[in-house]
C-alpha cells in the first residue's frame, strides 16, 4: 500500500512499513527542525509540570465534576506556547485550555499542557506533557513526556517510535482474554447503550484485567511500549490523543474509531490496539460477548 503526504511517500506491505522516501531534501532538514521545536516545546511543559508537583498552586473546574484546570496547566501551556510561537510564529495552535490561535498553514500544534490533571492534583506522577503536529491534516509527529518516570515518547511518520530513543513495538497477544488492557471514562457520563461502564463490566466479569491510569495519553504510550495490549474510550477530544495514536502507529500497533474505521482525533471514540486483538475488540465495544 502506498501513503503519501505532502514531501513524503511511504510504503506499506500487509500493515508494515517497508520503506520511506522524502521528495524534497529541504524537507527533511525542516523536518528535523520542527523535531527540535516539537521535544523543546515538550520539555519546557515538563519543566513547568516538576516545578508545580506536590507544590501548592490555584486549582478551578470545568465542565463536569473533577474536570480540573490547575495553574500548573496554564504555566505549561505558555511555555509550551513560547517555543512554538519563538520559531514557528505563523503556525496553527491547537491546545486544551486556549483552544483555537487559528494561522493560515498547513502545520497545527495540537497541546495537552498536562494529560492526567487529576493526577497531576492529587500528586500521583501519572500524567504527561502531550504534543501532536499535523500537516495538511495529518499527524506527522508527537511526543509525550512523563517527567516523573522520565519516560519520553516520540514518533514521526514513517519513521517509528522510540522511548528515551530506543524503538519500542507493541505487543503479540492474539486474544482479548488473555490481553490486558486500559480505559478511561469521561467526565460527563454517557448513559447509552455499551457505554464504559457496560464494557468495562463485560470484560472485568471474564477475568480480562482492565486498568484506568487517568491519563489516556500515557495509555496510548503504553500500548506502543507493549505494557497494554489495547486501549478504549468512548470520549476523548483531540489533545487527548493527537500525539498518542501516532505513537501506537508508528510502533506497529493499529487505531480506529469504534467502527473500526479510519482514526481521527477530532472524533470521540478510539479502539488501540497491538493488530492482532483489534477486530475482536471492536466486536466487544459493540456488544459481542468476550
Amino acid at each position: 500500500m502506498l501513503e503519501e503526504i505532502p514531501d513524503i511517500i511511504i510504503y506499506y506491505d500487509n500493515g508494515e512499513l517497508q520503506d520511506c522516501k522524502i521528495r524534497n531534501p529541504f524537507f527533511s532538514y525542516f523536518c528535523a527542525m520542527l523535531k527540535q521545536t516539537l521535544l523543546k516545546a515538550t520539555e519546557a511543559g515538563a519543566a513547568q509540570l516538576t516545578h508545580f508537583f506536590n507544590g501548592e498552586f490555584k486549582i478551578s473546574n470545568k465542565e463536569g465534576i473533577n474536570n480540573l484546570v490547575t495553574e500548573a496547566d496554564h504555566a505549561a501551556e505558555k511555555a509550551i506556547f513560547e517555543v512554538i510561537q519563538r520559531e514557528h510564529p505563523d503556525h496553527y495552535i491547537l491546545s486544551e485550555e486556549t483552544g483555537e490561535i487559528v494561522m493560515d498553514s498547513s502545520y497545527k500544534w495540537i497541546i495537552d499542557p498536562i494529560d492526567g490533571t487529576v493526577n497531576f492534583a492529587n500528586g500521583i506522577p501519572i500524567c504527561c506533557v502531550s504534543i501532536g503536529l499535523e500537516q495538511d491534516g495529518q499527524m506527522i509527529m508527537g511526543a509525550v513526556y512523563n517527567p516523573f518516570l522520565n519516560e519520553l515518547f516520540f514518533a514521526q511518520r514513517g519513521f517509528g517510535a522510540t522511548l528515551n530513543d530506543t524503538i519500542i513495538h507493541v505487543s503479540d497477544k492474539t486474544e482479548v482474554i488473555h490481553s490486558c488492557l486500559v480505559t478511561g471514562f469521561p467526565y460527563t457520563y454517557l448513559d447509552a447503550p455499551n457505554g464504559p461502564l457496560q464494557v468495562f463490566e463485560k470484560l472485568i466479569r471474564k477475568g480480562v484485567p482492565v486498568r484506568r491510569l487517568g491519563s489516556a495519553a500515557i495509555d496510548l504510550c503504553w500500548v506502543a511500549a507493549g505494557r497494554f495490549d489495547g486501549f478504549y474510550e468512548h470520549k476523548l477530544q483531540a489533545w487527548d490523543s493527537a500525539a498518542g495514536f501516532l505513537i501506537v502507529e508508528e510502533a506497529g500497533g493499529k487505531v480506529t474509531d469504534f467502527k473500526g474505521d479510519h482514526y481521527s482525533p477530532y472524533q470521540p471514540h478510539i479502539i488501540a490496539t497491538n493488530g492482532k486483538i483489534h477486530n475482536e475488540l471492536v466486536a466487544i465495544v459493540n456488544g459481542a460477548d468476550v
